[in-house]
């Protein structure tokens, strides 16, 4: 049996548990043996085109959902980089539709230049102060606060008071990267894609 079919069986009670269906209803339902049905989804029994399509009809899902490829591993491995003071950990995969990152700000005399790039961005202070200027307003967000922008209105952020800020950052597809060398987390030199934003 392939990889793919054998996800056939459990996928196969998982619908019919999930319709509140018996082995008994749906086997009399597919023109089968309830015996055939029970060792098709414990794995015992080769799953053939000629056995699948009636169940599909009963369980109303199609031969696609029996026997996708299983999701590859979702967890997000990438490396966090430090660039000009910054800790910038990447929070979803790199050809994600959208560029997440915990960014962690630390606390600075002056806020950085205000700088300007296409598309949108939207933020969550986790902890500390963030200071965030957009276009004339000049703003204190603290913990639990959200914002939202343009990022072609000229904009800057920074930890606001003596501690550091950290942020969740989430760029639409059309935010602007730096593909820049960086410092990963032990120190040593590495290449990340980060966000333009104050970096």
């Amino acid at each position: 049996m392939t990889d793919d079919l054998a996800h056939v069986g459990p996928r196969l009670r998982a619908a019919r548990q999930a319709k509140g269906l018996t082995l008994e209803e749906v086997a009399g339902r597919s023109a089968m043996s309830v015996s055939t049905l029970s060792r098709l989804e414990s794995g015992k029994r080769q799953a053939t085109l000629e056995l699948l399509v009636p169940l599909t009809r009963q369980l109303g899902m199609s031969l696609d959902d029996l026997v996708r490829s299983e999701t590859s591993d979702p967890r997000v491995r990438r490396a966090a980089v430090k660039r000009h003071g910054l800790i910038v950990a990447p929070l979803a995969l790199e050809d994600s539709p959208v560029s997440t990152y915990k960014v962690t700000f630390p606390p600075v005399a002056d806020l950085p230049d205000l700088r300007v790039h296409d598309g949108f961005e939207w933020l969550y202070v986790l902890s500390g102060k963030l200071r965030l200027r957009v276009g004339t307003q000049d703003l204190i967000l603290g913990r639990g606060e959200a914002a939202e922008f343009d990022t072609r209105t000229p904009h800057a952020l920074s930890a606001s008071g003596s501690r550091a800020a950290e942020v969740i950052s989430i760029f639409n597809a059309a935010g602007v990267r730096l593909h820049t060398h960086g410092l990963d987390e032990t120190g040593n030199e590495g290449e990340a894609s980060v966000p333009a934003d104050g970096l």
